[in-house]
């Protein structure tokens, strides 16, 4: 059924997310705006990225619960969202994350030793930005977006051939930070994409109380920029709807946002205990969504995907969680003179003063 909703100014986004694959792993009959399906190839090597992030946030929840690294916050059950949107960028785009998207990082090509060093306390960020054209994953809700469309209004002035894609969740889009940023980047028509997971929880507060709006991608008309609403666990249409607004940004067209449903299947991190305001009912609910399942399905039907194809990319999952074992197990070479690093191009006297006592208590203990 098509539901008919009014407009003014600004297309609103429709109430029935955009999806290409139901949970049955078909071909659904909802309308998408104009995008289209990826190929099999494309869905193919998401589905293989898919299965990668899942084994990794795994293997590190495990390693948390080891007591490996101090905290964790996992992006299981957001597959879909985190990889299709990552893929879509590219190479020259920059990726601007929140401290739940080290799917989107590990898609990004950052190494899981770089990723993880900021949660084992070995460094402030553990990979070369400019390397990996994606920016350190921001802890504090929402500045991130912020960042994105200072560095897309950048672009654009510097004549530069890039566009800019951050995540945030439906808590970090009731920030005040999210709301500069959306108007800045609509008034200056900054090429920026914003992929907002509406995973359900503001770690325990639920989306009915946050907002009484229908759907958060309602916001993007009130900014006077297009807003799109996606089956967040449908990788095909993720991928399709950023790649497009991607597109968009890069002609001049200016920003997009775009609502993904999903859900955190885990807890917010590991420090949480989600049975206190969720019950197992909801989450086995939401099991049948699978972003994974559904794909698997899908390609299977077409041909692309079989039980051999599965099988070796099973393999490489396990063979990706060896390797995030293997980095944990190294002790970190930690140098407390780091702590002076990339702080002030020209440093303050206070710091020097700083520098020169720890300089002096590493003479003493035979570090110097």
């Amino acid at each position: 059924m098509t539901i008919d909703v009014p407009t003014t100014g600004r297309s609103l986004p429709q109430l029935q997310p955009i999806s290409f694959i139901g949970a049955d792993g078909r071909l659904t009959d909802t309308p998408t705006e104009g995008l289209r399906i990826p190929s099999d190839a494309t869905l193919t090597g998401l589905y293989r990225q898919m299965v990668l992030v899942r084994r990794f946030e795994a293997q590190v929840t495990h390693l948390t619960r080891q007591g490996r690294l101090a905290t964790y916050p996992s992006a299981a059950g957001q597959e879909a969202a985190e990889v299709g949107a990552t893929t879509a960028l590219a190479p020259n785009d920059w990726l601007f994350p929140t401290y739940r998207d080290s799917a989107a990082l590990l898609t990004r090509g950052v190494p899981v030793a770089e990723i993880l060093a900021a949660f084992r306390g070995d460094w402030h960020c553990g990979f070369d930005p400019h390397e990996y054209h994606a920016s350190p994953a921001a802890t504090p809700l929402a500045t991130q977006t912020l960042h994105a469309t200072g560095f897309a209004m950048a672009a654009k002035l510097k004549g530069e051939d890039t566009a800019t894609l951050t995540f945030l969740g439906d808590g970090a889009s009731s920030e005040g930070d999210t709301h500069e940023a959306f108007n800045f980047a609509s008034v200056w028509q900054t090429p920026t994409v914003f992929v907002l997971q509406n995973n359900q929880y503001a770690i325990s507060t639920p989306l009915r109380e946050q907002t009484n709006a229908t759907m958060l991608a309602d916001r993007a008309a009130g900014y006077g920029m297009p807003g799109l609403r996606v089956d967040g666990n449908d990788v095909a249409a993720v991928f399709a709807a950023v790649a497009a607004a991607l597109e968009r940004g890069r002609d001049g067209d200016g920003p997009t946002l775009i609502e993904c449903l999903t859900y955190r299947m885990e807890s917010h991190t590991n420090s949480d205990d989600p049975t206190k305001y969720r019950d197992t009912e909801e989450v086995e609910h939401w099991k049948q969504f699978d972003p994974i399942d559904r794909l698997e399905k899908y390609l299977r039907t077409t041909g692309a995907l079989d039980d051999s194809t599965v099988a070796e990319v099973a393999e490489a999952a396990e063979t990706l969680a060896a390797s995030v074992r293997d980095a944990m197990n190294q002790e970190a070479e930690i140098d407390p003179r780091e702590l002076f690093s990339h702080v002030y191009s020209t440093p303050r006297t206070a710091l020097a003063e700083q520098q020169q006592v720890l300089e002096a208590e590493l003479a003493a203990a035979g570090r110097a």
